[in-house]
């Protein structure tokens, strides 16, 4: 089994920019949409690994790994932790996000 690489990886904080662009994008897709869900709260369960460097100016860094790499490579040790994240407008920040979606074949 070969170790963990960085390449199979990607940065935590790179990895809620994401999310957070996906769902900016759904939430704009479904601006005028009669179906909408009310985005109260978005958990995610990573496989993460710590990296602390000696660098200036870099202290730790949080890798997120997918799964089934986690299973396959158990060379670096990680951990999984669990984030809850409550979605909020910032324009609106009392008001729940709602985000919403094409209608698929078949639904009412």
């Amino acid at each position: 089994m070969g170790a963990l690489l960085v390449d199979d990886a990607v940065e935590l904080a790179d990895m809620i920019w994401q999310l957070r662009q996906e769902l900016s994008r759904a939430m704009w897709a479904g601006e005028h949409a009669d179906l909408r869900f009310k985005a109260e709260q978005v958990e995610l369960e990573l496989t993460v690994a710590v990296e602390r460097t000696r660098e200036p100016g870099v202290k730790v860094r949080f890798w997120v790994f997918d799964a089934n790499a986690s299973a396959r490579k158990a060379n670096m040790v990680t951990q999984r932790i669990t984030l809850t994240l409550q979605p909020v407008r910032m324009d609106q920040p009392d008001r729940a996000a709602l985000i919403s979606g094409d209608e698929l074949p078949g639904e009412d």
